[in-house]
């Protein structure tokens, strides 16, 4: 490889690193900025779900970054307000998916409108709102595109070939709330066990493909949450979100 050649591509791979690195929640964007995004965004893409009343907006400028800013946003007289300070979340540890495009196994977390699901727990009694189920040994979310359970919960035997455990010896599913990416209808192959949880440790991490927070942003939401305004997640980067790419699964 040539002097030139090799130049242009280093100068190429720090330009996609300064990127990523700059996409930070808060490094270079006010939290006024970010609430102002994120409500823009939830107009371009709710205009067709009146229900919606509240909105968490993951989203972030680099599709391949795995860091994103998160605001939660709650519709009061048709305007759309910020219900909390913005937060960094992690997301997929390839980025976002262009819309359409999330595969099993991609690494990347899906692009789109959809609603938040059931809410599985360690402990018995949580503060919220919403429902849950305390998980048990038994609980498994299938992952095999092979099966017919797939991206479906189980409680019991199953014969799919692989599925996550819904009851870890880690924290990151003591809250675990399904995003209902590629449920209605599921379609073999297109991406399963797509979650909002927690982190491993006090600082967030990157996923295979869910949204992930530390335990008390995730208890504080969970606080607000309330299923008579039907909350859902917007995710995706910024430029297809400003565009509007209304998709729901």
């Amino acid at each position: 490889m040539g002097l030139k050649v090799r130049v242009t591509l280093s100068i190429f791979f720090f330009q996609c690193l300064l990127a990523c690195l700059l996409t930070g929640p808060v490094v270079a964007q006010t939290e006024q900025d970010l609430v102002r995004k994120a409500i823009r965004m939830a107009k371009k893409n709710t205009s067709s779900t009146i229900d919606v009343r509240q909105l968490i907006v993951v989203f972030n400028e680099s599709p391949e970054c795995n860091t994103a800013n998160l605001v939660a946003i709650e519709k009061k007289a048709n305007s759309w307000l910020v219900a909390a300070t913005p937060i960094q979340a992690g997301i997929g540890r390839k980025g976002f998916a262009d819309p359409g495009t999330k595969r099993e196994g991609d690494q990347k977390s899906p692009s789109g409108l959809f609603e938040l699901g059931q809410l599985f727990c360690y402990d018995n009694n949580v503060e919220t709102k919403m429902s849950y189920i305390q998980s048990s040994p038994d609980d498994k979310w299938i992952d095999d595109p092979d099966s017919d359970d797939y991206n479906r919960h189980v409680r019991g035997a199953t014969e799919a070939g692989s599925y996550e455990k819904l009851l870890l010896n880690g924290n990151d599913y003591r809250y675990c709330m399904v995003i209902e990416y590629n449920t209605r209808p599921v379609v073999k192959g297109n991406g399963s066990a797509i979650f909002l949880h927690l982190s491993e440790g006090k600082s967030i991490n990157s996923s295979a493909g869910c949204v992930v927070l530390t335990q008390n942003d995730m208890e504080r939401l969970l606080k607000w949450m309330d299923p008579e305004s039907n909350p859902s997640i917007l995710m995706g980067t910024e430029k297809k979100l400003m565009d509007g790419i209304k998709v729901r699964d």
